[in-house]
This record gives C-alpha cells, sequence and structure tokens, in this order.
C-alpha cells in the first residue's frame, strides 16, 4: 500500500465522519446544509484515473447516504462530479505543470481555486437538490437550498483549503 493511498483514505474517513455528525446536524436558515464531503473530489490530482475517481465518488456517496438517509442522491450527484472534475479542472491548470499536478490554493492561486470550487459546488448542488426534491413544483425553495448550501459549502471548502494550505 502506498502513503498516496492511505492519505487519500485519511481524508475520506475524516470527511465522512465530520459530515455525519457535525455538518448534518446544521440547517442555516432551514435551507443552507454545508455539504464539506465534496472537497475529497475537489483534491484529485491531474491525470488520476477517471475510474478510481469515479469509484471514491460512489463509494462515498454511498456512505453518506446511509448516514444520511438520502437513498442514492449523494451517491448519484458524487459521481456524476468526480466525473467531470478532469474537464472543469483542466482550464485553470498553467500549461507548464506536471502530470502529478494537483489542485490547491497555493498551485492554482486564490482566484482560480475559488472559481474552481465553486464550479463543482455549484453543479453537485444543483444535481444533489433535483435528485433529494424530484420535483420542480417549489422551484423557489430548490434555488433557496442550492445557492444556500453553494456558498456555505464553498465558504467551508476555502476555509479547509487554507488551513491545509499552512
Amino acid at each position: 500500500m502506498n502513503i498516496d493511498f492511505l492519505k487519500r483514505l485519511l481524508w475520506f474517513t475524516v470527511l465522512i465522519v465530520v459530515q455525519v455528525f457535525v455538518l448534518n446536524h446544521i440547517h442555516l436558515f432551514a435551507v443552507a446544509t454545508p455539504l464539506l464531503y465534496i472537497y475529497f473530489i475537489l483534491q484529485l490530482h491531474r491525470n488520476y484515473p477517471q475510474w478510481a475517481s469515479m469509484l471514491w465518488g460512489f463509494f462515498m456517496g454511498v456512505v453518506i447516504d446511509t448516514f444520511s438517509n438520502t437513498p442514492g442522491v449523494a451517491a448519484g450527484a458524487l459521481t456524476l462530479i468526480a466525473a467531470v472534475q478532469p474537464f472543469v479542472l483542466q482550464p485553470f491548470i498553467p500549461r507548464d505543470s506536471g502530470d502529478d499536478f494537483q489542485p490547491g490554493m497555493d498551485t492554482l492561486g486564490v482566484p482560480q481555486y475559488t472559481w474552481y470550487a465553486s464550479i463543482l459546488t455549484f453543479i453537485y448542488n444543483v444535481v444533489f437538490f433535483s435528485l433529494e426534491m424530484f420535483s420542480f413544483f417549489n422551484v423557489l425553495e430548490w434555488l433557496e437550498c442550492v445557492i444556500g448550501s453553494s456558498l456555505l459549502t464553498l465558504i467551508l471548502i476555502l476555509v479547509v483549503e487554507n488551513v491545509r494550505r499552512r
């Protein structure tokens, strides 16, 4: 077993524990819930095997779904995010970077990383809340959940990335 796999497994476990025991109980204004576990997918480096990232996303989603009582919602949305992550990351990568380029505030810069994280966070929340509500009957409630959770999640991702960077 290599050290990279063990680090990923540690992040996987820590993010799930924090989400299940702390963040799932936070509902700001009854619409915004922080979904910090998508940070795991954001940190996958360039040229990471697509099948492996989708597998990580699916397994993390299944565990989150199990503890959050959202059958299949997080698994589907995280698998999608894992599938589109390389394509969203590509425009932000400097031309002279290596194959093991890992996205972060120190490698991309704060504005670029903020855009990268906000795009993936927004896509995730749109898919997550669309699957969870499975209806566009109440569009305003859906929009409040998507925007509120996206902002709250993005703030937490930037805080964690900033702390991790130091």
